[in-house]
Order: C-alpha cells, then structure tokens, then sequence
C-alpha cells in the first residue's frame, strides 16, 4: 500500500506534495507512452474523514483499483515514461467518468451506501459537486493533457495507457479472464495485443469485463478526441496483490505494447470516432 492509501487506524498527515490530487511519475521519462491510472489511491483528503462509511471499506474495490497502482509505477518504468496517478479514491470523485455522469459521485457502490455523498450532485448539494469537480477532477485530467502536450511538442505521439484491476468475481459468478482490453472504436492495440496474450495462454476480455465505450471517460478524452493510440488495460485482482504479480504483469505488458509499437500506423494520429459521441470526426 502506498503511502497515501488510507489506513484503517487513521490517516497520516500529508505534506504539501500529497495536497495535489493527483502524482507524477517518472515525469523526464521518454513520452512515447503515457500511463494513466485514475483509481490508484483509496486514500481520501483532509476533511473529508471516511464519508462516513465504516475504515473496512476503504480496502475494499469500491474505494480503489486493488494493485493497479504497483502495475502503473512499474509499468512506466519498464517502458521508461511518464505516468499520471491518482492520489484520492474513486469514492471521492472518479476520475474515470465525465461531469455529466450520475456515477462520478457514488452514493451506492456494490451494497455500501456512502453517506456524504448522498446529496452531492448537481441538483442539491451543487456547491460541493462543484468543488470535487474543481479541486480533484479537473487538476487530474488537467495534468494528463500537458504530459500529452508536451510529448507532442517533442515530436512524439504518445501512446496513452491506462491500468485498472477488476474483482475475480462479481455477485458470485466467477469471472474467467485474467485480463481484460477495454477499447471504443480505435483497434490498433487491442488486436494485436489480444493476439499476443492469447498465445501466452491467457483468457483475455475484449471489451470485458467491462466497455471502452463511454463518453467522457479518460481515454475518451485523451486518447480519443485528440485522435492517439490508447487502451484500457484491466487485471484481475487476485493476479496484482502482490508486488510481484504487478512487476510479473507489468512486464509482461510493456514487452507487448513495445513490440505492438512499433507495427505500422500505430504511432500516428488518426481520429477513429467514438460509439459513444456520434458527433466525433472520423480521419478520412
């Protein structure tokens, strides 16, 4: 656990780099790659206690991707780029959905009804959604864009790269993947990488267990409107709990996405469209 994470006996003062909502990782690596993690931390910030849930729940899925932040640290180091980590649980506000999502702040979440949050929502208590989305969600996707940004002004086109972990069942139905690919309408990574793992042995989910195909999402906003190479990787919990199984996964995922790469027309901007956003371009 991280040292931002929360702790079921208290919560450790930050200090000033912990205030920021979100981490910078390996910021001077190469930027042929960005890595995103938007549920890395079930830490909350101060004041906001536990929202009123029992500390328990804090290490539960529902506060934060279990081991996705190990994958995400060691993946940027792997491939030697920068990464963008989350510093505050998805309870707070989830970096993973658009202002305009009635799940960017969970009131239930798998059985737990979180009790601050119960009002907070653009109709009632607008001044707190407000803030949320102010302090903690827009500096998150603020700071992806100037790594995108500067990439671009060093002449490279980034590959956008976000790690999230999934439970190895949900409501008792056992899920058989051990990783998931999650995609919109761009598939110059997930073909090839599905390819890849599959001949390794692995169940993989395309599209599963959950949809590349939503609007406002982070990689709707980063990788698809601004027409770059992205994927959502998911990995089973039970896989990542360990610091080994997250160096294990993430390297087995950078030799894929280094050797994936490098195929043609991988490394250009070219706008796909989304299923979710008929209104977006599509390159000619």
């Amino acid at each position: 656990m991280d040292t931002t994470s929360f702790r079921s006996r208290g919560r450790s003062i930050p200090d000033a780099a912990s205030l920021q909502p979100f981490e910078l990782v390996n910021r001077k690596g190469v930027p042929r790659f960005l890595v995103v993690c938007d549920h890395a931390s079930n830490a909350l910030p101060e004041g906001y206690d536990t929202l009123g849930l029992p500390p328990a729940e804090f290490q539960r899925h529902i506060a934060w991707d279990i081991g996705a932040a190990g994958v995400a640290r060691r993946l940027a180091a792997c491939l030697d780029c920068p990464a963008v980590l989350a510093r505050f649980s998805r309870l707070l506000v989830d970096l993973n959905r658009g202002e305009d999502d009635p799940t960017i702040v969970m009131k239930l979440s798998d059985g737990a009804v979180v009790p601050a949050n119960r009002d907070v929502d653009p109709h009632r208590d607008a001044a707190e959604f407000a803030h949320r989305i102010a302090a903690f969600h827009a500096p998150y996707h603020a700071a992806i864009e100037k790594m995108i940004g500067q990439a671009l002004e060093a002449d490279h086109v980034p590959i956008v790269v976000s790690v999230h972990s999934f439970t190895p069942r949900w409501r008792r139905v056992e899920r058989p993947w051990q990783t998931g690919l999650l995609w919109d309408r761009d598939d110059r990574l997930v073909g090839p990488l599905i390819e890849r793992l599959s001949e390794e042995g692995f169940t993989v989910g395309d599209n599963e267990p959950y949809t590349g195909r939503l609007r406002n999402d982070c990689l709707y906003r980063h990788g698809t409107v601004h027409g770059l190479p992205h994927i959502l990787i998911e990995i089973r919990q039970d896989l990542i709990e360990t610091a080994e199984g997250q160096g294990e996964w993430a390297a087995r995922y950078a030799r894929h996405l280094l050797a994936v790469a490098s195929l043609p027309g991988i490394r250009e901007i070219r706008h796909f469209g989304s299923h979710a956003d008929p209104s977006l371009p599509i390159s000619a």
